[in-house]
């Protein structure tokens, strides 16, 4: 059993270096999350049952299934944001690069730094574009002097198709910024401080065609350097976007008399949509219920 509460022993650092040791850039199947066997309780509710499954270096991983089925919950176990919840426990194995986030020495902080998160509403800070990418790189300590926090705000922003839209004007609110020039925005300030993965909660719910195939294109050109875990309702997107899907559904917990969150096949996207091996699935992503 993994606990979501930390215990009263000294916290350690995600210091993948020197536990496992650099990864090949030559590998094409490095696992970044493993997970077994994951349930995960809000209070006494079995939100998610049994969940296991990896996801590899380099890849855009999507998460897809009707309302309600877990798909949310277990994006958020992999930078432990579901401990922000009063009664929510996490049981199973969780590892990140080998090692496991939800053992009680790792600082929780540095998990969401390595771990960086995109929600489904853009959600830029009431400050300027240039503070917005700069929050980060100063609270952490990246930036020892102004010339090297400019040279991230700058990188961040080219990285999230930005820079040459808003380069004019970094110190105007970042709030004047249409919907799709917000998320990425609040692309660029996930990655400003340089995480290892990128989780985003359907990322484009809200945003019309253009700006929505801007961000895909966008997650297409950065997977190279970061892993990419996304949760969408939106199965063409998954189609297009994505190396790998995951189809969770909900059915009665016997147990609770209430709907569970179950992880019914993961596979390569193709496979998925085109011949998957379970019948709900192929229910799903042709249309039959969901």
């Amino acid at each position: 059993m993994v606990q979501t509460e930390p215990e009263s022993s000294p916290t350690v650092g995600l210091d993948i270096d020197r536990k496992v040791g650099l990864t090949s850039p030559e590998a094409t199947l490095n696992a970044v999350f493993e997970v077994e066997n994951l349930d995960v309780y809000y209070g006494s509710f079995r939100a998610v049952q049994g969940a296991t499954f990896t996801v590899y270096e380099h890849e855009i991983t999507a998460m897809i299934g009707p309302s309600g089925c877990g798909k949310t919950t277990v994006l958020r176990c992999f930078n432990r944001m579901n401990d922000l919840i009063p009664g929510a426990r996490v049981e199973g194995r969780v590892d990140f690069r080998n090692v496991p986030i939800y053992d009680p020495r790792i600082d929780p902080v540095e998990v969401r730094r390595r771990i960086g998160m995109v929600f489904q509403k853009p959600n830029p800070f009431p400050k300027s574009i240039y503070d917005n990418i700069a929050f980060g790189p100063r609270v952490t300590g990246m930036a020892k002097k102004r010339g090297d926090l400019e040279e991230i705000v700058e990188r961040s922003l080219r990285r999230a198709a930005l820079w040459d839209e808003v380069k004019d004007r970094l110190k105007d609110s970042a709030l004047g910024l249409s919907g799709g020039q917000q998320q990425r925005l609040c692309i660029a300030r996930a990655i400003a401080v340089d995480p290892d993965v990128l989780l985003m909660d359907e990322p484009c719910s809200a945003l019309d065609p253009i700006a929505t195939t801007r961000i895909e294109d966008l997650m297409q050109e950065i997977k190279d350097d970061y892993t990419i875990v996304i949760v969408t309702h939106n199965m063409q997107q998954a189609a297009r976007i994505s190396n790998r899907t995951a189809f969770f559904t909900a059915q009665l917990d016997s147990t609770t008399d209430r709907r569970c969150g179950l992880l019914v096949e993961y596979d390569r996207t193709e496979t998925i949509f085109s011949n998957p091996s379970d019948e709900r699935t192929e229910n799903y992503v042709t249309g039959r219920f969901g």
